[in-house]
């Protein structure tokens, strides 16, 4: 893609999510009706996953041709995950103490929603969530885990094929090819899409006077959540320039859709397609971002692992509990675990919310208390997770020189 045209593009992008914001703000209900456009981009986008992380995972650890440079790029990958999800986590928990989000607020019981319990999720079931029994149904539900397991053993198995396993290898390359210029199709269809999506979720929350009532409601909340995200972003770009070498406005230039599609969307997976384009065109080692980003999609969650952690103590400081400080280590290492870990469990998010309240006896009905603007948290939260995986493809692609 052309430099102009990603500028293009890129300012099409900002143009559309201010045009859907001020359009959701005035005009409220009356944008449900563009929600249909909405859900035409971000279906696109889906249906663009599956394929493109198996060809992209077969053809780049295929590539790598020795398989003992696999558990190199896997170590370097799991070991940047593990240590930027922990510093995410204490990032929250210092902002939690520092703005005390939930002190004083009030606990009416129309906030209180049901929520899933966590009691059945152990150790075992994420170990077994590796593994599908049936891989198409796995690609059918979605479940990218699974699928990137097995493509990972599929992918070694044809580097030890020699000759015959090439034929196989050429026709996944050429896949994986194909995929990524449909994916530059479809991004022009982003603008559109994200006004769509803004628009109609803000005339979901009744327009914007209504959203604004929600948001002064749990100020605090959302400040301490979003300069956590901000400071978090911050440490992800000091890694970028220290360890990478890169100029931070040149990268953020070919990630900037990636980053609106991710905000727009609420979905590291549905923007996968768009963030291995961008990470593409900033220059990022082939091999990383092919094995990297599609494993980062599944199980790293920055934004939300951070997230968690003021959600935690804002429940607890609203009922009036006071953590120790051991109590917070406990959710410093329990939300970290439980946000790699739980990738292959339904309402992921949801649930590894449910293991921390538990692990510390805070009631899991606090949820209830955040769910009327999480929609708009998970939004900026969804940003940094993406963020986070592309500045880990930029660092293992590094690692790896």
């Amino acid at each position: 893609m052309k430099f102009f045209s990603e500028q293009k593009l890129l300012l099409a992008m900002v143009v559309g999510i201010v045009a859907g914001g001020v359009s959701g703000y005035l005009w409220g209900e009356a944008m449900l009706a563009v929600q249909w456009i909405g859900e035409l981009f971000l279906t696109a986008l889906k249906m663009m996953i599956v394929p493109l992380v198996a060809a992209s995972v077969i053809s780049g650890v295929a590539g790598l041709g020795d398989v003992r440079r696999l558990g190199r790029m896997g170590g370097y990958s799991v070991a940047y995950y593990a240590c930027t999800t922990l510093i995410a986590v204490a990032i929250g928990l210092v902002m939690a103490n520092l703005w005390q989000p939930g002190v004083g607020v009030p606990l009416g019981g129309d906030l209180v929603a049901p929520t899933p319990s966590a009691g059945d999720v152990s150790f075992t079931d994420l170990v077994l969530s590796l593994v599908h029994p049936n891989i198409i149904a796995a690609a059918a539900d979605m479940k990218l885990l699974p699928i990137i397991v097995f493509c990972i053993a599929f992918a070694a198995a044809l580097s030890t094929l020699g000759e015959t396993g090439k034929p196989v290898v050429a026709f996944f390359e050429g896949l994986n090819e194909g995929m990524m210029k449909l994916v530059e199709w479809i991004m022009w269809l982003a603008p559109i899409g994200v006004f769509a999506l803004i628009a109609s979720r803000l005339g979901a929350a009744g327009g914007g006077e209504a959203f604004l009532g929600q948001l002064a409601g749990l100020a605090r909340y959302a400040a301490a959540v979003i300069s956590g995200l901000l400071a978090h972003a911050a440490v992800l770009c000091l890694l970028l320039t220290v360890l990478v070498r890169r100029q931070l406005a040149d990268y953020l230039r070919h990630m900037g859709t990636a980053l609106m599609t991710a905000f727009s969307t609420a979905s590291s997976s549905a923007t996968l397609p768009l963030t291995m384009e961008g990470v593409k065109l900033a220059g990022v080692d082939d091999r990383a971002r092919r094995f990297v980003l599609p494993l980062g999609a599944t199980i790293n969650m920055d934004g939300t692992a951070l997230y968690e952690s003021v959600a935690v103590l804002f429940i607890a400081q609203a009922y009036g509990i006071d953590l120790s400080f051991m109590q917070q280590m406990v959710v410093l290492l329990t939300a970290t675990m439980a946000a790699i870990g739980a990738a292959g469990i339904p309402e992921a998010g949801l649930v590894t919310m449910v293991i921390v309240l538990e692990a510390v006896g805070l009631p899991i009905e606090g949820i209830g208390l955040l769910l009327a603007i999480d929609w708009f948290l998970d939004r900026c939260r969804t940003t940094i997770n993406v963020f986070g995986d592309s500045v880990g493809a930029a660092v293992v692609g590094r690692l790896l020189k």
